[in-house]
């Protein structure tokens, strides 16, 4: 009990205030799962680079006017993906993070700032072809989230960084992901897709110099988007509009729930693919917040851009001759 109320303290104070982020500002990783499946023995490889802009303070669904607080983001993102056969597919995500918490209070600035190895993601998925009717695919993963990521950095003052600002979370997680995706009949190129992932978040029992346990919210999202593929002067072109919906549960510290933690968010994100090979494909990506409802008062994010490319692989069949 002493440990909670030391906690909450601490979250109450002008270092920390409004400091909790509900895990927005930390590592995309389900923003990032779901690679195709190419067909059997095709491989996947994307390397992302990915910017979150945390600027925008919000009690309950009101923007406050505050811009004291500025949380910053960079991770570079690599996927790896391998199909064994056009049902059967495995991918991975390794992630590496930097993370800035600015707080202006009084002339006076605060500024923290963590960088190192991120936590992993692996995921096993099968495709059922046609199952829903004729074009579709659906697909069905199940993973982890493995703690390769540091959960105990301190600050040069020697106190250990709160859980929102270490670029690991100490835990493993349990993830389930399903995918449905429709070629339509009208447009043979544009496909209509829409996606649900729940990330059940495992404890870190070791937080705060092995004293409490922490447990980051459980998380759902899901994503409804539409894509086409157009040519345009010999380049082959893929916009996509994305709608996705996150919801997280409040943070716990030795069971107990944290304040300012946990919400709702609505974002829409503008997508735009360039095919500059047969198997390059360059891709950025902008996500942009149109509705937040947080629990207490939290700092959200005001801007999200992602820009990678990925390689595509496949190995030729022999073919034998008789």
């Amino acid at each position: 009990m002493i440990r909670i109320l030391f906690f909450t303290l601490l979250l109450s104070t002008g270092q920390f205030a409004f400091s909790q982020t509900c895990c927005s500002g930390g590592v995309p990783l389900s923003n990032n799962l779901g690679l195709p499946n190419e067909g059997k023995k095709s491989l996947i490889v994307g390397l992302n680079y990915d910017y979150n802009n945390l600027n925008t303070l919000n009690a309950g669904s009101e923007r406050l006017n505050d811009d004291s607080r500025l949380r910053i983001t960079n991770s570079i993102l690599l996927n790896v993906g391998y199909a064994f056969t056009d049902r059967l597919s495995i991918e991975s995500l390794f992630t590496w993070v930097n993370q800035t918490r600015t707080i202006s209070q009084f002339s006076n600035e605060n500024f923290s700032e963590t960088s190192g190895v991120g936590d992993a993601v692996f995921l096993a998925k099968y495709a059922f072809h046609d199952i829903l009717g004729a074009n579709t695919v659906l697909n069905l993963g199940l993973g982890t989230k493995v703690p390769f990521g540091k959960s105990d950095l301190n600050t040069s003052e020697g106190f250990q960084l709160t859980a929102d600002l270490q670029p690991g979370s100490g835990a493993w997680d349990l993830l389930g992901w399903l995918s449905v995706s429709k070629v339509l009949n009208f447009r043979p190129s544009a496909i209509l897709s829409g996606s649900l992932t729940y990330r059940a978040t495992g404890k870190n029992n070791s937080y705060l110099n092995n004293s409490s346990v922490y447990e980051f919210g459980n998380v759902w999202q899901g994503n409804l988007g539409y894509t086409d593929q157009v040519l345009l002067y010999n380049v082959i072109f893929n916009p996509g509009l994305i709608v996705k919906y996150r919801k997280a549960v409040k943070d716990k510290i030795d069971a107990s729930e944290i304040p300012n933690t946990g919400g709702d968010w609505v974002f829409v994100r503008p997508e735009l693919g360039v095919q500059i090979a047969t198997n390059v494909l360059l891709t950025t990506k902008v996500e942009i917040p149109i509705y937040s409802y947080v629990d207490g008062t939290q700092l959200t994010p005001t801007l999200r851009f992602t820009v990678g490319v990925s390689l595509r692989f496949k190995k030729k069949e022999s073919i034998i001759l008789n």
